[in-house]
């Protein structure tokens, strides 16, 4: 089964995905939240349709001293309602510091042109999201074995 990542603003959610065997990571899309988390879980409903997908990862954007965020108290809510909606899967978080960064960062070194940066840098984050939550994922079973 795949993992789902995201990155949720405030403006709009960026998603990624990995492969069947959980091996690599790409971008799916950005959706536009419109100020509506109902528009965001019904993208989600359609990517599950489509995709057979058994963890979620929310990146949770936490202060540089570890300490809760007011974003990422609103994101906590909408873990929340991913909790009550799809809780049939594992749903993970994972502090997303510095994944924007990390992002603008990309784009930069792609030449990105400014005007495109908008709508991907949330996929994006949300790729970088996804790896370390499967690195640590990796490490965790590695450690296991």
């Amino acid at each position: 089964m795949r993992m789902l990542g995201i990155d949720y603003g405030e403006a709009r959610v960026g998603i990624a995905i990995t492969d069947e065997l959980n091996i690599t990571v790409q971008g799916l899309e950005t959706i536009q939240r419109n100020g509506s988390d109902k528009i965001v879980l019904r993208r989600l409903d359609e990517i599950f349709e489509k995709y057979e997908v058994g963890t979620i990862v929310v990146g949770v954007p936490l202060n540089m001293n570890g300490t809760m965020s007011e974003r990422a108290k609103i994101t906590e809510e909408f873990i929340h309602k991913l909790k009550c909606k799809y809780n049939k899967m594992k749903i993970e978080t994972i502090d997303e510091r510095l994944t924007t960064v990390e992002a603008h960062r990309t784009m930069n070194f792609l030449d990105v042109k400014k005007n495109k940066k908008r709508n991907i840098v949330d996929t994006i984050s949300a790729v970088y999201i996804l790896e370390t939550y499967l690195n640590k994922f990796k490490n965790t079973i590695s450690k296991n074995s």
